[in-house]
């Protein structure tokens, strides 16, 4: 059989084990990325499996930019703004934290490693992971604003990372200047904000002339790599650029695109988002048997080696409550401004135990030039890492229900909506009664006042000749109001007096009933 059918067939094969693992995991209750792992690493010793090895360059251009696309799009500016300080603590002085007192860690127990190598190989394990995160806050029902805080410091400390181990990397084959690390953090970062920036806001603008969804669509797919790519060839952040354009593309959703684009977007991006989450774990799992080859080639024996990781998990586990810790201590004891936004002993913990590790750690380490010192074993220690940080989330049920942390207010958020739906009803209303005409069907302008939730039916009386149809007055008069009530939402939005739930349940509401008014006018226009 040729070559590239067998290809095909092996990667619609991934797909299918990665669907019904999950499927099968979430039925019964299991961590799916736990278990796609566990099935990944049994089949990497299947003797009929093709050899699967890591390819950091793919990883990091073909599966990291939509990865964090896709989460970036669903995470709310407006929150990110709100917790800015504490996802900054988090998503850069932790990474920094995490680089020098694990990379000393590291320079310590394995053996016959330099200190750059230690430093290479924290900032290896230091950013957590945007998949197992929003995975689990979503099963939890995490506080709100617990939610927020990983979600950012998932998002963002990729970045950090990245350029750290740039650095780290420089000082292993050559030697380290302070003050070109510091200038190529400055460039990763200016860089990776502009075309953040340029790629979020110029293709917000040109989505906005599209009229078909499948255009829009098509440009959507594209976007994580427009923003990545030409980034990362410019030594900025590909993937702070990516995070920037996610965001305000995310935010800018509702003013440049049709209801129909955003629905066939949000469908398209949570199927794009569901594989390539999951399939990333399996894959994970798959590169076990090669990453075994690295352990027997470093002479270290079998309990040397379980050691080293236990050490290692614990160690990395420790200095995550360190920080968030001190960071928590500073937050009660400081200004009144960061007293007012102190986090909770209960929260803190919560925090500290969510520090999943996952594919940015796997592609990275494999990143490592050729002249590091076991670089074979630290290829294996950063599997374990990232297996053990996953089993380490399993736990996570079981503490937060001990810590009795609040989740999120169902009642209060159902409050919410429907007083956003009271407002957004209110402007359409207003916009109504602004857009009739005296020739207006009286009746159908008292319905819609009366019931402003009215998708529309079929008139079919009979009407004289140059009368626009009651049908039309009705489709006319309802999207007006409609984009009325999505203007009053967006405006409660920028004024931060709703929660986004709220907010994203309200926008959805009002995106599905503009699609049935319109295709009610479609149909209408047809007949006549």
């Amino acid at each position: 059989m040729d070559g590239s059918v067998l290809t095909i067939i092996w990667i619609v094969s991934f797909v299918l084990v990665t669907v019904a693992v999950t499927g099968l995991s979430r039925r019964v209750g299991w961590s799916a990325p736990v278990t796609l792992v566990a099935v990944g690493a049994v089949a990497s010793f299947l003797p009929w499996l093709p050899r699967i090895e890591v390819q950091p360059e793919l990883v990091l251009y073909g599966l990291l930019p939509p990865l964090l696309f896709a989460a970036a799009i669903r995470t709310s500016l407006v929150d990110v703004r709100a917790r800015r300080d504490s996802i900054l603590t988090l998503s850069v002085g932790l990474v920094l934290f995490t680089v020098v007192v694990v990379g000393f860690f590291t320079w310590l127990i394995v053996p016959a490693i330099s200190l750059a190598t230690g430093f290479a190989f924290a900032a290896v394990v230091a950013p957590t992971d945007a998949v197992a995160i929003t995975s689990i806050s979503g099963r939890l029902r995490l506080p709100r604003r617990v939610v927020t805080v990983l979600e950012g410091e998932s998002l963002f400390n990729d970045a950090a990372a990245l350029v750290a181990l740039s650095a780290a990397m420089a000082a292993i084959v050559g030697t380290l200047n302070p003050w070109a690390v510091a200038a190529d953090f400055v460039l990763a970062v200016v860089v990776g904000v502009g075309f953040g920036l340029a790629a979020g806001f110029g293709l917000s603008a040109i989505r906005k002339t599209l009229k078909a969804p499948v255009l829009d669509t098509s440009l959507s797919l594209a976007t994580p790599f427009v923003a990545f790519i030409p980034t990362q060839l410019l030594h900025g952040s590909g993937v702070l650029a990516v995070v920037i354009a996610g965001l305000i593309i995310g935010t800018q959703a509702p003013v440049v695109q049709s209801a129909q684009a955003r629905i066939a977007d949000s469908v398209n991006w949570r199927t794009i988002r569901f594989l390539l989450e999951n399939s990333v774990f399996l894959f994970i799992g798959l590169n076990l048997k090669g990453i075994l080859r690295g352990v027997a080639d470093s002479g270290f024996g079998i309990a040397q080696v379980v050691l080293i990781c236990v050490g290692m998990l614990v160690f990395l586990i420790a200095a995550r409550f360190a920080w968030i810790l001190a960071v928590s201590g500073f937050y009660r004891v400081g200004p009144k401004r960061f007293r007012e936004r102190s986090w909770s002993g209960k929260a803190t913990v919560a925090i500290g135990f969510s520090g999943m590790r996952g594919v940015v750690t796997l592609a990275a380490v494999f990143l490592l030039p050729d002249a590091t010192p076991q670089k074979s074993f630290l290829q294996f220690l950063a599997f374990a890492v990232v297996v053990g940080t996953l089993v380490q989330g399993l736990a996570l049920p079981w503490i937060i229900r001990r810590l009795k942390l609040p989740p999120p207010n169902a009642d209060q958020e159902l409050v919410e909506a429907q007083m956003l739906m009271a407002e957004a009803r209110a402007a359409g209303v207003v916009r109504l009664d602004a857009e009739r005409m005296e020739a207006d069907d009286a009746a159908v302008v008292e319905r819609l006042r009366n019931d402003a939730t009215l998708l529309g039916e079929s008139l079919l009386n009979p009407v004289d000749d140059g009368v626009e149809p009651a049908q039309a007055v009705f489709g006319r008069l309802r999207l007006a109001m409609i984009e009325a009530e999505r203007a009053a939402v967006l405006a409660a939005r920028r004024e931060g007096r709703y929660q986004e739930p709220a907010v994203r349940a309200i926008l959805a509401s009002i995106d599905a009933e503009e699609i049935a008014v319109r295709v009610i006018r479609h149909n209408n226009r047809n007949d006549g």
